[in-house]
């Protein structure tokens, strides 16, 4: 049976925009940009919907046009414990090299190490593969994280990097266990 999943980033937040790393309380609403940037999508309309519980997903989500998707936690963004709230410069300035290996640690799904007070590598991706693992065969959209969309990208097509842009589509298909990459950073499907 074939899948075909459409990964939604959420659309831009305030933190988002001065390029900090969200935590797990922070449960921002979108910036007229990224309101905007919801509205603008062109998803399809027969097809299972879920989303992260995060306030910036579910309102991308309803500004879209999809206003009651099923909620999943496993559809969180990385914790990134200590990182946080800061910026790049500013772990970098506060940690030193440090924060490029905890980005690495959760970014590798063997990894039992990630940033401090955060998520190992290995039990976010566990969360993430225990979702897809989860769908059945049928068009499945689902609102969701960066972090997210770049761990199924590793899980099921070995990527190592992608730029996830706000408010664009991955779209993976599934089809007798092998995963394959229709499309990245789509704006209408």
């Amino acid at each position: 049976m074939t899948l075909d999943l459409y990964l939604i980033r959420h659309a831009q937040t305030p933190r988002n925009a001065e390029g900090r790393y969200p935590g797990r309380q922070d449960d921002a609403a979108l910036t007229p940009e990224g309101e905007r940037q919801a509205r603008a999508l062109h998803l399809p309309e027969s097809a299972q919907v879920w989303s992260s519980p995060a306030r910036r997903c579910l309102q991308t989500a309803t500004l879209a046009g999809l206003d009651k998707p099923q909620r999943s936690p496993a559809l969180l963004e990385a914790d990134f414990g200590e990182m946080a709230g800061h910026t790049w410069s500013e772990l970098e300035t506060r940690y030193g090299t440090q924060p490029r290996h905890w980005i690495d640690a959760l970014s590798d799904p063997t990894s039992e190490s990630g940033p401090p007070g955060g998520e190992t590598g290995r039990a976010f991706h566990a969360r993430v593969q225990t979702w897809l693992d989860a769908l059945p065969g049928e068009t499945t959209l689902a609102f969701t994280h960066a972090g997210f969309i770049l761990a199924a990208l590793r899980l099921t097509l070995g990527f190592s990097a992608a730029r996830i842009h706000h408010a664009r589509v991955t779209h993976l298909r599934r089809a007798g266990g092998a995963w394959w990459l229709e499309g990245l950073n789509l704006d209408r499907l």
